[in-house]
């Protein structure tokens, strides 16, 4: 919906600048902040602004609800109308990914909330390596890296709640650091990989296969065990223990009289630190894509323009006998404020084009390369409607991976308003 709002009466060559500045000297359409209607001296302002998308550029792409950006309009943030816009929509959630729609906030707001995704959240990854022995041929900082790099999982309450951070000791006088000396069950998880490679006695002579010729040819993330350590029993046990989340990771390949022999240290960390610690695979999001067909595309081209577009973004509508018999009015005004009209649909029950759902485009301006089409559709995306998709690692379920942003989020705001006021009060 629109809202109107006051004007003080405009110069018309101010207008006429404003508007062609917003368009880009093109002709006026539903997806511009401002339209002007001469008839009766109001300017109407849209509930959210669209970025352009044209068959070679992009354009109308600022932002400019802010406080006088221009003359005579505040903008200025209110509680209210950001409450009555803000909108959150699930399209899917599962354990290990979701999809949402956020509307009505800002992209300084919608990014924020996918850095945090990112880097911000902590998880369970191994820190420290202690090497007995390696003899493969993966030498100790790359095996170590390998296993820095595999995701686990174990239960919620111990992960969230019961394992805190590590921190290092302080050194002695000699400026040794003992790196035990801060290592305790409830902020180290203590795993332990010892395996050797061996020749197998059951295998065919023939056997070409490294796998079925020598037992542990392969070394996989599975073969890592967890030592629990304290109270850990309490919270890691059974189906909660802490094991890799994808099992069959490889970690290294070996031939008999290799060994590998070595314990590692797992400590709280956020992705800030090292992507080890991110718990999601993925974390984006996209414009929602707005497709406005101003003119009707019907019977062969109707059929042409769905190619132009992924499966299920337009679908087909017969046309009906109140509009096979009018003009169609076209989705844009002209300078004047008159609605532009166009040829009249040809006949009754005729394949018509329409959008069915536009998330599912992904704007490639495929029909904006047709000429049939280049003055029948307008593509776009909405600017305050922000499609996410999150990919979690298997420590937290998606969606919680969202409200725990938001959560930081949150408290990243409380501390800075702090800090404003205490800037303020000296």
């Amino acid at each position: 919906m629109a809202r109107e709002i006051n004007w003080k009466q405009p110069s018309e060559e101010e207008l006429q600048k404003r508007l062609s500045f917003q368009s880009g000297g093109a002709e006026l359409d539903s997806s511009l902040l401002l339209q002007y209607s001469p008839r009766n001296k109001k300017l109407t302002l849209l509930s959210s602004q669209t970025v352009s998308v044209n068959s070679e550029t992009v354009t109308n792409i600022t932002n400019t609800l802010y406080p006088y950006h221009w003359p005579g309009e505040n903008h200025a943030w209110d509680i209210n109308a950001f409450r009555d816009g803000l909108d959150v929509q699930f399209h899917h959630n599962a354990p290990l990914e979701c999809s949402f729609s956020l509307l009505g906030v800002d992209a300084s707001i919608a990014n924020a909330i996918r850095r945090i995704l990112i880097a911000e959240i902590p998880t369970l990854a191994i820190e420290h390596v202690l090497v007995e022995d390696n003899s493969s041929v993966v030498v100790d900082e790359v095996l170590s890296h390998r296993l820095g790099l595999i995701p686990f999982k174990g239960g919620k309450r111990g992960l969230q709640d019961f394992l805190k951070w590590w921190k290092p000791g302080k050194p002695d006088a000699l400026g040794y650091t003992d790196p035990f000396s801060t290592t305790f069950d409830y902020n180290t998880v203590k795993l332990v990989l010892n395996i050797e490679c061996t020749h197998n006695d059951d295998a065919d002579p023939n056997e070409t296969d490294p796998r079925k010729k020598y037992n542990h040819a392969h070394v996989y993330a599975k073969d890592l065990e967890f030592v629990p350590l304290g109270r850990q029993s309490l919270f890691f046990s059974g189906e909660d223990a802490i094991a890799p989340f994808n099992p069959d990771i490889l970690i290294a390949k070996m031939r008999p009289g290799q060994r590998i022999d070595l314990e590692c240290h797992m400590h709280k960390g956020i992705g800030a630190d090292h992507a080890k610690f991110s718990p999601v695979a993925t974390a984006s999001y996209r414009l929602l894509p707005k497709i406005d067909i101003t003119a009707p595309i019907v019977g062969a081209d109707a059929e042409k323009f769905a190619r132009c577009f992924p499966p299920g973004v337009i679908g087909f509508e017969k046309v009906p006998k109140a509009l096979a018999k009018r003009k169609h009015v076209a989705g844009r005004v002209s300078r004047e404020g008159m609605p532009v009209e166009s040829q009249a649909y040809k006949k009754e029950g005729e394949k018509m084009a329409v959008v069915k759902n536009p998330m599912k485009d992904t704007v490639s301006r495929e029909c904006l390369r047709h000429e049939e089409f280049k003055e029948k559709v307008k593509l776009g995306r909405q600017m305050d409607h922000f499609i996410f998709s999150v990919e979690s690692t298997g420590q937290w379920d998606a969606d919680e991976l969202v409200l725990e942003a938001l959560k930081t989020l949150k408290q990243k705001a409380i501390k800075m308003q702090e800090q404003v006021q205490n800037m303020i009060t000296g």
